[in-house]
């Protein structure tokens, strides 16, 4: 049995549902929302490669290194971006959330929350993880400041880790979470988005 099993995940109008190729289409046009290839920080596919990008998860998962969940608007059914558990070690408990992207129109809003507060819950509450962490470009201030405001901790820089899609080699900036801090990251979120749709 995988350590990351397929889930249907709801809260507060945003549903994440295991990533498929029926969703291609879905992403192609939340990607085009704002043309988020041309962010040279992201990982986010252009349009002519979008199925490969859904493809490269799926094999993923069966290897189980990554889980990979569309991110949708409940009501609408509309795709809002990708999300995923990455270098999963069922061994340490521990599991990543990242490749983390949203349409343009999504963003600044609720889901990101939504969507972190869903996942950690579900990793710290029901795989029973010691630790979550993230990582990201040393460029991408944007979502080291998301990621800070989930509460999680930085633990450090990998010094030229991982090339761009530019060509370029990115320090790669680490962060974590203990399981003996989520209570009180939980509370902060749930804080944060009483502004927001109740929860379901």
């Amino acid at each position: 049995m995988a350590f990351v099993e397929p889930v249907v995940l709801r809260d507060r109008g945003v549903r994440l549902e295991p990533l498929a190729l029926s969703h291609e289409a879905g992403l192609a046009a939340a990607a085009a929302d704002g043309e988020l290839w041309k962010i040279r920080v992201t990982s986010v596919p252009e349009p002519q490669d979008t199925r490969a990008y859904v493809e490269t998860a799926l094999k993923m998962r069966a290897e189980g290194t990554r889980f990979a969940f569309a991110v949708l608007d409940e009501a609408s059914g509309t795709v809002l971006g990708c999300t995923s558990y990455h270098d999963i070690a069922p061994a340490l408990r521990r599991v990543e959330i990242g490749w983390t992207w949203y349409r343009q129109s999504a963003q600044r809003t609720h889901v990101n929350t939504t969507c972190k507060l869903m996942m950690m819950g579900h990793a710290f509450e029901r795989l029973s993880c010691a630790v979550v962490g993230w990582r990201t470009d040393n460029y991408n201030f944007a979502s080291q400041r998301a990621i800070e405001r989930l509460g999680a901790k930085r633990d450090g820089v990998i010094r030229h880790h991982a090339p761009r899609r530019d060509g370029t080699v990115r320090d790669t900036v680490m962060y974590s979470m203990l399981a003996g801090e989520w209570p009180e990251a939980r509370a902060q979120l749930l804080y944060l988005l009483q502004r927001y749709a109740p929860a379901d």
